[in-house]
């Protein structure tokens, strides 16, 4: 039994920072934070869940049908992720890189404790909460001391490369071989940077990064030892009653201080014949997925290669509807369009294949999905991209990045492409 409760905030920005540095006491965090940013979309401007009742952690083998079978006995709030690698539970695939990080496969949990923050108003709903609980809480979130957050880790970061630059050219090479074999149209190929032995402070370099970028599914994730810091621009996928929004990024190009110089960037990339067809390529798959869930005649393409601004990058992007069937399981929708075919590429299969021969180290969180499922069998994932992940354990750190390679690609340009993408994250921890 949830307890509901509304409260307004004077100061929500203050209340914000205060609220998220106060959940760092609990094992279990999911922060979503769509700092305001302008999107159709949107249900909320902030969401917090912590502290587990209960939980579902387990490997890829049947985790649909147990996350499944999880949400239909919880019937609650679930929180959680999905890694890019329970692509083994949907096909006969499967990961077998390198994987210093370690994360479970799946993880969801029935937090005690929910806010939903919509513009100064504040909604708390509080699982078995005992008496004065929830006020007993909001008096030690409004003391808690932001100045914490102002010290300055003195840690020197050395980030490797875990593909050379040598060899990410050999790779996207062979990857151009199978599509001009017809193996594939297009595949997302990723490589990642890392660094070992480092201990980096994971609240203050969440803010960093989420300062820097402002994107609109910033995230904050941390399940015990493990941390994952998104800075995402993209969502996956998204359920509102009968209706599933799909909202695929494929198109990028980098920011420039001088106005006119990033507007004619930003003109550029909507003119792109290679990057509206890397998009247009990945609306399709997004449609066929779609489909499988969805009431005959009901997928349409709201919007098709927009281009939208963010502080780091112009990223273009498309809108892919559906409607379902209101008797419909949540979890079967999600397991049919998994992973998301930005992630991936076309035909998924075969691309998931070659991208896990091709690529050095296993994606695990990273290209997985963060998010929520609600009471009434919505939900709302985003893409976990533009992210460090952190093993404190093991004292590694990790962010990775990726391009769609498509006939059409310049293996230089698609490296820089990479670059542009990983600015961010480098930037954030390299002034650690």
């Amino acid at each position: 039994m949830r307890t509901n409760q509304k409260h307004s905030i004077k100061n929500i920005a203050h209340f914000k920072t205060q609220l998220l540095l106060w959940s760092q006491q609990f094992d279990d965090v999911v922060w979503l934070d769509s700092n305001k940013y302008q999107q159709h979309y949107s249900s909320y401007d902030v969401v917090l869940a912590v502290d587990a009742f209960t939980a579902i952690q387990t490997d890829y083998t049947d985790a649909f049908s147990k996350l499944k079978e999880y949400q239909s006995i919880t019937k609650d709030w679930l929180f959680g992720y999905l890694t890019y690698d329970l692509k083994n539970d949907v096909e006969a695939l499967e990961s077998n890189n390198y994987d210093a990080l370690q994360f479970p496969d799946l993880y969801f949990f029935q937090p005690k404790k929910i806010f939903l923050i919509k513009g100064n108003k504040v909604e708390t709903r509080y699982l078995n909460a005992i008496d004065d609980e929830l006020e007993f809480d909001l008096r030690a979130i409004e003391k808690t001391n932001i100045h914490q957050l102002e010290k300055q880790s003195s840690n020197t970061i050395k980030i490797k490369l875990r593909t050379s630059k040598d060899d990410y050219f050999e790779k996207v090479n062979a990857m151009l071989a199978h599509i001009h074999r017809g193996d594939i149209y297009e595949a997302n190929f990723c490589q990642e940077f890392y660094a070992e032995n480092t201990y980096i402070e994971p609240l203050e370099t969440y803010n960093k990064l989420n300062l820097i970028s402002k994107p609109p599914f910033a995230s904050f994730l941390k399940l015990g030892d493990k941390y994952m810091l998104s800075a995402s621009p993209e969502r996956y996928i998204k359920k509102d009653g009968q209706k599933i929004i799909s909202q695929p990024i494929k198109g990028t190009a980098k920011r420039e201080n001088d106005t006119v110089l990033d507007n004619a960037l930003k003109h550029n990339l909507i003119a792109d014949e290679k990057e509206r067809s890397e998009n247009i390529m990945i609306v399709d798959l997004v449609r066929n997925d779609l489909s499988q869930t969805a009431l005959k005649g009901s997928v349409q393409v709201e919007e098709l290669c927009k281009v939208y601004s963010f502080d780091q990058v112009h990223q273009m992007i498309s809108t892919v509807v559906s409607k379902v069937d209101k008797n419909i399981n949540p979890i079967d929708i999600i397991k049919t369009t998994f992973p998301m075919g930005s992630m991936t590429g076309a035909p998924k299969i075969s691309a998931m294949q070659i991208i896990e021969e091709l690529e050095d180290a296993k994606r695990g969180l990273y290209s997985g999905s963060v998010g929520y499922i609600t009471p009434e069998n919505n939900f709302d994932f985003s893409v976990i991209i533009r992210s460090i992940l952190y093993n404190e354990t093991k004292k590694y750190v990790s962010y990775s990045v990726g391009g769609a390679i498509t006939a059409k690609s310049d293996p230089l340009k698609e490296y820089e492409e990479c670059l542009v993408k990983a600015k961010a994250m480098r930037t954030v921890l390299e002034n650690e």
